[in-house]
């Protein structure tokens, strides 16, 4: 909401007699988007993240004959462009004289820092919150998580399942299984692992029954909980409060160097500057940051987008 923080904002700071001013500032998580992508740097307006796809597999060659020479091909060009975001509030020069209650004043500055950290949690996790939904699309033309990315020499490959289905531990082991059948564009194999379970909040206890458990969970039966044993999930169970669909769930894969998977591109971190008008005597505050999210490789995530 526009506007500007005048002696009619608050009236009762006007006066003495306040025991608690409430409602203001709120205790926040602790950084999460942190766990969703990696971060890379950036000098310019946008950069871009180029695929490359290698060689195929070696044929035997006849004696005498000639080798097979195989190419290199480019595939999706990615492009992030960084994005400003800012937020800044003024406080007139009457409001500031009048108001008797400085810690009011001195959280302004703490309420915009906050502002901004939320913004960026939200903007990271709505990647994952858009990653089934069509128009929200990557470098090779499709969304985030598809049955059907696009390969360089033909074909498509999946990092979602045809059917999705809620998160158990049966569930979790099948995906897990076509995680590890994950090939490049020529269709070798690559060793893409399991890295972290990703879930909304509502999921989190289920999450913990499933990859606690010693035994099967939910089971009678007296056989280990081999995504435990195996641990499966070196990076264990990330909730995220962000995420807007209650059972949707991801899995983050291990194997990409920052700038190829997930990506948390910065161009310049928050900066906090404060001045004031000449003419109005009015304070002026505000953050302002710039940075873009996206994604190189989708192999990268493996999404379930469960109802």
């Amino acid at each position: 909401m526009a506007g500007i923080i005048n002696t009619g904002s608050h009236p009762a700071l006007l006066w003495p007699g306040i025991k608690t001013v409430w409602g203001y500032i709120y205790k926040d998580w602790a950084t999460q988007y942190t766990d969703l992508v990696d971060e890379v740097s950036s000098d310019k307006a946008y950069e871009e993240y180029v695929q490359v796809a290698g060689f195929g597999m070696a044929s035997v060659k006849p004696q005498g004959d000639a080798l097979v020479y195989d190419r290199e091909q480019q595939g999706a060009t990615t492009r992030l462009t960084n994005v400003t975001f800012a937020l800044g509030y003024m406080v007139t020069f009457e409001e500031i004289q009048d108001n008797l209650y400085e810690k009011v004043g001195g959280r302004r500055a703490q309420a915009n820092a906050r502002a901004m950290r939320i913004t960026k949690e939200f903007t990271v996790a709505n990647m994952y919150n858009r990653a089934f939904t069509a128009g929200y699309t990557g470098g090779d033309g499709v969304v985030l998580c598809s049955t059907a990315h696009p390969l360089v020499f033909g074909g498509t490959q999946a990092n979602t399942p045809t059917v999705a289905v809620p998160l158990s531990e049966a569930a979790l082991e099948d995906q897990v299984i076509s995680i590890m059948g994950l090939a490049d564009d020529r269709g070798l194999p690559a060793m893409i692992m399991p890295s972290s379970l990703i879930v909304a909040r509502a999921n989190l206890f289920n999450a913990h029954r499933i990859l606690d458990s010693v035994y099967q969970n939910d089971t009678a039966n007296n056989a280990v909980n081999v995504l435990k044993a195996t641990n499966m999930f070196p990076g264990g169970i990330k909730m995220n409060v962000y995420l807007s669909s209650p059972n949707a769930w991801f899995i983050r894969t291990s194997g990409f160097t920052p700038g190829e998977g997930l990506i948390y591109q910065s161009r310049m971190p928050a900066t906090f500057d404060q001045d004031n008008d000449f003419d109005t005597k009015n304070a002026k505050a505000a953050s302002v940051e710039r940075y873009a999210v996206g994604w190189a490789d989708w192999r990268a995530i493996w999404g379930v987008n469960a109802s």
